[in-house]
């Protein structure tokens, strides 16, 4: 983590209004809290915090928490609104557009009743705005530009301040040319915990959130294609993709919460093996303990949020992942054909005398394309790749695991390595031959004898000057 103290000062009027996102004037040539950037991809560890009202921080996945400074009983934070570079997974970096040198932007963590003003400075080459995505505010505070507020432009600070009213998971983004902004990344995740024991939210040994992102870069180029509405390559966690995300290290027994949020352009069926959840929480707030139930995927929509929570009670290494097969692959080429079963033998002597670097690709699945090692362009991904303790996983995009271990100590974060599966506990091959299986007989056609047609299909005939 970097930060710069070189606090700005508001430079002229920022169009003031009497309930707006530019009307605090009583700090409105005050020095600016700090801008704190983040120059890792990897997850940071829980923000402890340093003052203000105490609650349990969460982890952001293969992010971190925006630090503030209390003002005056208001909690100050500063967000900058900024073209980035995001290492998707190693061997990749995208273009992007984000928050304090990282797409999604920080965490912003708060509690019930806290009173926020957070400033927005913007150094993106066109105007933007935040809308924070769930809040009850005043509607001056609501970020929608040239309907609540002037856009912000280029090289202004705006300020946005309200009180956090209800406790629950929320997210920011731009409302502002918003095609555009969020296919380029500017979102972030927010957090406002309970000021006290709540009657629905239960106290949690740990607490992670993450977003949701989608993208289409084509192989060899770096910024998105804003104009993709469905057919994206690159399905992330926070805008990273298998095998670039982390995982989730808890202890065993460990009560866990997870919090999604959904900004791509459609919905995620998030699964995770080895434990049964419970739905505690939307973006509307927590759920009634009377209409949970236990499920092992929640399908996580366009625009929402959810919250699980289970008690982490099987060690081992459990996958947690996108059940949509495509969103576990990276870098996909839609109009590629199915080769399934198609011999290539005889024409592949003859094309690699013209093309001496061709490959086989899919004749007998897809699975190959994992092992392969054939030039790649610059910046892209193979479509599956990561190698696990057995072999090459084959997964990409929105994939990972949790690690559950017994010996992991409370507050410990850290990654413990590969599952040891404890003796006659892990899938093994069968020695020797396998008899054939006993099949019924098989009975004779209610048309006829055993082999008959049934069933004769006669295409149409041809008509005259047809």
């Amino acid at each position: 983590m970097t930060s710069r103290r070189d606090f700005f000062k508001l430079t002229g009027a920022v169009a003031a209004a009497s309930v707006s996102a530019t009307s605090i004037n009583s700090v409105a040539m005050a020095a600016l809290p700090e801008i704190v950037s983040m120059d890792t991809p990897d997850t940071q560890p829980p923000l402890t915090p340093p003052n203000g009202r105490p609650y349990n921080p969460v982890v952001t996945l293969n992010g971190w928490t925006l630090p503030w400074r209390m003002r005056d009983g208001v909690k100050e934070f500063h967000l900058v609104a900024e073209p980035v570079v995001r290492e998707m997974a190693p061997g990749m970096k995208a273009h992007l557009w984000g928050y304090n040198g990282q797409s999604p932007g920080p965490t912003i963590e708060v509690v019930e009743g806290d009173r926020v003003r957070i400033f927005v400075t913007n150094r993106l080459p066109e105007h933007t705005s935040i809308h924070w995505h769930g809040q009850r505010l005043p509607n001056g505070m609501d970020g929608v530009g040239g309907l609540t507020q002037p856009t912000i432009k280029p090289g202004k600070t705006y300020v946005y301040e309200f009180v956090a009213r209800r406790p629950g998971t929320f997210m920011y983004h731009p409302h502002a040319d918003e095609m555009t902004q969020m296919a380029m990344g500017m979102m972030g995740f927010w957090v406002t915990h309970p000021k006290g024991r709540h009657p629905l939210i239960n106290p949690v040994d740990r607490d992670f959130c993450f977003l949701l992102n989608a993208y289409d870069i084509d192989p060899g180029s770096a910024t998105p294609q804003i104009n993709t509405m469905l057919d994206f390559n690159l399905f992330s966690f926070n805008s990273r993709v298998f095998p670039g995300i982390d995982t989730f290290n808890v202890r065993l027994n460990d009560r866990v919460r997870i919090r999604i949020g959904n900004l791509t352009m459609t919905n995620h069926p998030i699964h995770l093996h080895g434990v049964e959840f419970e739905v505690t929480g939307t973006d509307g707030g927590p759920v009634p303990k009377a209409a949970r139930w236990p499920e092992v995927t929640t399908d996580v929509a366009v625009g929402q949020m959810r919250q699980i929570e289970f008690v982490a009670s099987e060690e081992g290494d459990w996958a947690f992942h996108c059940h949509k097969s495509h969103h576990t692959m990276n870098a996909m080429g839609h109009a590629v054909p199915t080769m399934i079963g198609v011999d290539h033998s005889g024409i592949m002597g003859k094309i690699n005398k013209l093309v001496p670097d061709y490959m086989v690709m899919g004749e007998r699945g897809m699975a190959d394309m994992a092992e392969m090692e054939m030039p790649l362009p610059d910046n892209t991904l193979p479509m599956m790749s990561g190698q696990g303790p057995f072999g090459s996983v084959e997964m990409g995009g929105m994939f990972t695991v949790m690690k559950v271990r017994r010996e992991q100590k409370r507050g410990d974060y850290s990654d413990p390595g590969w599952y040891k599966h404890p003796p006659g506990t892990q899938a093994r091959e069968v020695a020797g031959e396998v008899a054939e299986p006993v099949r019924a007989p098989q009975s004779a056609s209610p048309q006829g004898k055993p082999g008959d047609i049934e069933v004769t299909v006669r295409k149409p005939t041809g008509h005259a000057g047809h």
